[in-house]
């Protein structure tokens, strides 16, 4: 898929009247790891399947991005009269023992990020033996078959950070500094390994994403000691906002990219102190995977015809911040 300046529509077969518009930040920063579970039962003329479906995700609480996804995925459920039982942690194990336990409770579906995905094939598995549909979504797209979900909902990541490299390299970078939160994450390696496709010139840096005082201070540091970095590319809208106290507290003139976006990222695109965010439409990440699933269960539906059914990426810059910056305030209920 081509990114595009423009916000112009995804092409997702059956499922493009789900394609709203939805805007926010990627993984990074928060709190320590919990479990929370929301639901969200049948209501206001939909669908009244009574089907139950488990969320599972690696999200760190205190993380922006999430409220997107379950959002979209609380919508769907409530469209289709499905209850959402959502958990997290961003503890790969953990995550696992959450999808076996969605397995042991005999939900009828299972939706879930991957990305860890060699700690989450065993329990994914369990589910496919138990004959409980399992989607993926967000990360993980080039491991999900081999995992054993039949279907998948997100951006390709690999081309996200290589037309992310290729836009720097043509704006005049020289060297880029990029900034991953989360060690072992296959969607932040991905990212990073394809800014480095698109400029050759890309240095990584490995940070504690759940604590932004120390990932600021990393970011100072590196910025202090090395000025010939002139573009920083952050993964996640929050490290965005620490990175931006890190350039003005280094002194450095490096400009600032970032994958997805918060309203304080979209609001500082506005401002001109991030040159461009890449989306990856996280709301419609949420409510695909959960719609998916319920037309899998009634119908046997496959979205995506065995291919990723894909998301994003777009830019998001100066010459559509305008038309933009509403949605990024919206999509969170």
């Amino acid at each position: 898929m081509t990114p595009s300046s423009s916000r112009k529509g995804l092409s997702l077969a059956a499922l493009a009247a789900a394609a709203v518009l939805a805007l926010s930040a990627c993984s990074g920063g928060g709190a320590p790891a919990a479990t929370s579970a929301p639901a969200a039962p049948a209501g206001g003329g939909g669908d009244a399947s009574g089907y139950t479906i488990a969320m599972i995700t690696h999200e760190t609480p205190g993380d922006t991005f999430w409220d997107k996804i379950k959002a979209g995925a609380n919508q769907a459920a409530k469209n289709n009269g499905v209850t959402l039982k959502y958990s997290n942690d961003p503890e790969p194990s953990k995550q696992a023992t959450l999808i076996q336990s969605a397995v042991d409770s005999k939900v009828n579906g299972i939706a879930t990020t991957l990305a860890t995905p060699d700690a989450l094939k065993s329990s994914v598995q369990s589910a496919v033996a138990a004959k409980i549909p399992v989607v993926a979504f967000n990360s993980g797209i080039d491991q999900y078959k081999d995992v054993g979900a039949s279907m998948y909902f997100g951006s390709d990541e690999t081309l996200a950070g290589t037309t992310a490299g290729q836009r720097i390299a043509q704006a005049g970078g020289k060297k880029v500094l990029c900034v991953i939160q989360a060690a072992g994450s296959v969607a932040l390696e991905a990212r990073c390994a394809g800014v480095k496709a698109g400029i050759s010139s890309t240095e990584n840096i490995q940070v504690n994403g759940a604590d932004d005082s120390a990932v600021t201070s990393a970011l100072q540091a590196k910025l202090s000691s090395d000025k010939s970095i002139d573009y920083v590319v952050t993964l996640g809208a929050p490290i965005a906002l620490d990175a931006m106290k890190s350039i003005d507290a280094a002194g450095s003139s490096a400009k600032l990219a970032t994958f997805d976006l918060n309203v304080d990222a979209a609001q500082a695109i506005k401002d001109g102190k991030i040159q461009f965010s890449v989306d990856q439409q996280p709301y419609v990440q949420g409510y695909l995977a959960v719609q998916a699933l319920y037309l899998n269960i009634k119908n046997g539906n496959d979205i995506g015809g065995g291919k990723p059914t894909l998301t994003g990426p777009s830019f998001v810059d100066s010459s559509n911040i305008d038309a933009i910056l509403p949605f990024a305030k919206n999509n969170t209920r």
